[in-house]
């Protein structure tokens, strides 16, 4: 699953965040693209309406000023 990823203020916050959504139950895994505003999320397909709201609670919790949508 593609996401384009806006706010995030720092590469530092990115790898933070992005070691943060590995760990997430279901991701096999993520990358997060300071550069392009892109997080890629590898997981189940049977899952991934799950995962993609676990993630969006990290994101919350941990940048509140970052937002996510699907592309």
């Amino acid at each position: 699953m593609k996401f384009k990823i806006k706010g995030l203020d720092c590469a530092n916050c990115a790898a933070e965040l992005e070691r943060k959504i590995k760990n997430i139950d279901g991701v096999n895994d993520a990358s997060i693209s300071f550069m392009s505003e892109r997080l890629v999320i590898e997981c189940e397909e049977s899952i991934k309406e799950d995962v993609i709201e676990k993630v969006k609670k990290v994101i919350k919790k941990e940048e509140p000023d970052v937002t996510i949508e699907k592309i």
